[in-house]
């Protein structure tokens, strides 16, 4: 999917004190957790045409791929309805990157295009440019969440646990 966009990020490193390699992973792990989120699962009773036999949706969403600057090839042959398993691989991979380079989140399918531009009744708007426009906030509390200690996750965790 093709799309490029800048931040101007000189008041984010100021308000994080150095520790911009955490706030950078914390924003790749709240876009993937976006993507995720937006993303459609192959919905047979929305279908047109009856579903291949054993189908099971979940590829689309188990092909976002993460990886730190060259972006990745190929697609996977894998199954994630939740998201969460790929979630999980992009916030395991994110972790081990440092210094400056270009963090990519790709999905190779090659319907990813026409899922962003509506092809889905689950995703009429597509999924990456509702990311985009939702990038300040992901942007905001990553910073804030390094630079407090907390997240708006972790409050809500926090919020459950103690019934408030």
């Amino acid at each position: 999917m093709a799309g490029e966009f800048k931040l101007d990020v000189s008041a984010m490193v100021a308000k994080c004190e150095g520790r911009i390699n955490e706030v950078v992973q914390k924003i790749v792990i709240g876009i993937s957790a976006e993507l995720m989120e937006k993303s459609p699962v192959g919905d047979p009773v929305l279908w047109k045409s009856p579903p291949p036999k054993g189908y099971i949706g979940g590829h689309f969403r188990a092909n976002w791929q993460y990886a730190f600057n060259v972006p990745p090839g190929g697609i996977i042959d894998e199954i994630d309805p939740s998201g969460d398993a790929t979630k999980d691989e992009v916030a395991t991979r994110v972790s081990s990157t440092l210094g400056d380079g270009t963090h990519y989140l790709v999905n190779n399918l090659p319907y990813a295009q026409r899922l962003e531009n509506g092809w889905s009744t689950q995703a009429p708007i597509g999924m990456v440019a509702l990311t985009v426009v939702d990038f300040s906030l992901i942007v905001n509390e990553a910073a804030n969440g390094v630079q407090n200690g907390t997240s708006s996750e972790d409050f809500a965790a926090g919020f459950e646990t103690y019934k408030l």
